[in-house]
């Protein structure tokens, strides 16, 4: 006996044996068991989802003499008879046999009567494939057929119907089949054939048929032809994916703003012969699993992972945020239809892979908030490390005001952005240091400690009535020193990191009494100069003692109030111009 395919073997012969399409069959099965048949039907949907498996027991169950609950019994002379082979049913394929002279032969059959049945059903597969001038040969057929012809017409692109036609059919539409109904599927066909089986591999070749019952079969046959035992790992070797944990390390890296370790598992991956596009829906596959474990609760049960790669998947969604989650998701889902027309696919691969690893290089909301979870991560590990090393305050014998402390150094490089200190400081010398510290004044009251019971009141360190720090010159503070305040006040007062990272970036120089802070980013000046931000920053420049303060973008034209005193000690040449 011939080897059969399994989408062949076990294609469902009654209206019970179904997978879903619960909604066409009710309608069909009223259909027939009322009497109430109709001259066309069009069948539209996605591939693999039983339209013609559902055509073929329709033209059955319409001819059948003793039908059982609106499916054929299988048992009468007429289901014998089709079953054999009648021309009662005819399957025109429209892909091969789509020009005007099909249709005008079909035309001129369909008048005779059936032979064995009721009646003379023709099932059209791929119809929107008929060329226009066929289309108009089927037109007055379908308008009015003779009452013993039927016609379904099959489709999975009904755009490219034509209205007339539509019009003259009962459309049906198919929908994909859950991965739970393939899974229940597949486990019968196995177990029926008597095929061991993991259920995670079960799980995998249903997700692989995405909704398509054929197409899973077909992945199916292959996975079973592969091994003795139906596993996860020999799917995935079926399927050509690359190994879980070198794609989940990938996805970590990416994840973890590593470029350098993300693009050498790439070029690993690409070495060992797996192709760019299985590459690609791989990484966003498993991010959507990433996802999935980051969000949702039952994230075990969706996913259906063996236990060990769940853990997996479950560590790199715990070490990762949520918005690096979302862009990297974005990134791989434009890139997946690009690599269609694309000349050097790998390039483009590693393109997407760097720019999703080194967010720095962005100046987009998406990059800045991912960096902004990035520094806050750093500052929150070394708040924490800073509060477990702090000394105990030292106790004063005679406290006459309130004791002064040491200013610690500079920070590194990395941690530009600490967090204020958790109490008020008092600074007898500016910071950062200067060549010859001043002494603050002593007309500035200090607070008398209190007593044991009682805090320690220390004045606000911000406050606009505190006396600001001086140059060792005896003139005003420098333009680092009043941006450094600032700085610090912006990250007490504001929850707004993304304010925060932008004005960390600005460079500050004085212009008369005026701080003037200058970008070379037009996205960040748009943004500073917005009113909401504006209103932060002067609430935050009035805590640090600056009085006045502009925002420019570097090499724009001088401000217009400058050329407008110029103008007026023009024309007013003889007279005093005092600008206050």
């Amino acid at each position: 006996m011939p080897h059969l395919s399994l989408y062949r073997k076990f294609r469902p012969d009654t209206f019970d044996k179904m997978v879903r399409q619960e909604h066409v069959v009710r309608i069909l099965k009223n259909q027939i068991t009322g009497g109430s048949v109709g001259h066309a039907y069009l069948f539209c949907g996605p591939r693999g989802t039983g339209k013609t498996s559902i055509a073929r027991i329709f033209a059955r169950a319409v001819n059948c003499e003793q039908p059982r609950e609106g499916s054929p019994c299988g048992v009468c002379g007429t289901c014998r008879a089709l079953a054999e082979g009648s021309l009662d049913v005819t399957e025109i394929d429209a892909a091969s046999n789509n020009g005007v002279n099909e249709m005008r032969e079909l035309r001129e059959k369909v008048q005779y009567p059936p032979v064995s049945g009721r009646y003379k059903v023709y099932i059209i597969d791929e119809v929107h494939m008929l060329t226009d001038s066929a289309f108009n040969a089927l037109l007055k057929t379908l308008e009015e057929p003779p009452a013993h012809a039927v016609f379904v017409l099959a489709t999975t692109e009904p755009q490219k119907i034509p209205a007339t036609i539509l019009s003259r059919c009962m459309r049906l539409d198919f929908k994909l089949i859950p991965e739970e109904d393939l899974e229940a599927h597949l486990k019968r066909i196995l177990d029926e054939i008597g095929k061991p089986y993991e259920e995670a591999a079960v799980a995998a070749i249903a997700r692989a048929g995405a909704g398509s019952d054929r197409d899973m079969l077909s992945i199916a046959e292959m996975c079973i032809a592969y091994s003795e035992k139906l596993t996860y790992a020999s799917v995935n070797e079926v399927l050509g994916a690359a190994d879980f944990r070198e794609t989940g390390a990938l996805v970590s890296a990416l994840l973890n703003a590593d470029g350098g370790e993300a693009l050498s598992l790439t070029e690993k991956i690409l070495a060992e012969g797996k192709s760019v596009g299985v590459l690609c829906k791989d990484i966003l596959r498993f991010l959507n699993q990433v996802a999935v474990a980051k969000t949702c609760k039952n994230a075990e049960k969706l996913l259906f992972l063996p236990k060990d790669l769940f853990r997996a998947v479950s560590s790199v969604a715990e070490q990762s945020e949520g918005a690096a989650i979302l862009r990297a998701t974005e990134i791989f889902a434009r890139l997946e239809p690009e690599l269609r027309y694309a000349t050097s696919p790998r390039i483009c691969l590693e393109t997407a892979v760097l720019r999703t690893a080194t967010p720095a290089a962005e100046l987009s909301m998406d990059a800045l908030l991912v960096r902004v979870s990035e520094l806050e991560k750093k500052l929150a590990a070394a708040g924490a490390g800073a509060l477990l090393s702090a000394p105990a305050p030292k106790k004063e014998s005679k406290p006459s005001r309130a004791p002064e402390r040491e200013l610690p150094p500079p920070p590194e490089e990395d941690d530009a952005f600490a967090f204020p200190p958790a109490e008020p400081v008092y600074f007898d010398e500016p910071y950062p240091p200067q060549e010859e510290p001043v002494r603050r004044e002593k007309s500035v009251p200090r607070p008398a400690p209190a007593l044991k019971a009682a805090p320690i009141s220390e004045p606000d360190p911000f406050s606009a009535n505190q006396t600001a720090p001086v140059a060792a010159s005896g003139g005003k503070e420098s333009a680092e020193v009043a941006f450094g305040r600032f700085i610090k006040a912006l990250r007490k007062t504001s929850r707004n990191g993304v304010l925060f990272t932008m004005c960390a970036d600005l460079v500050a120089s004085y212009e008369g009494e005026k701080l003037v802070l200058e970008t070379e980013s037009e996205t960040i000046f748009r943004s500073l100069s917005r009113e909401d931000h504006r209103a932060i920053m002067q609430s935050a420049f009035a805590l640090a003692g600056v009085a006045e303060f502009e925002v420019r973008k570097k090499g724009a034209d001088a401000p217009k109030e400058r050329d407008g005193i110029e103008q007026l000690k023009r024309d007013f040449s003889g007279y005093p111009v005092e600008v206050k």
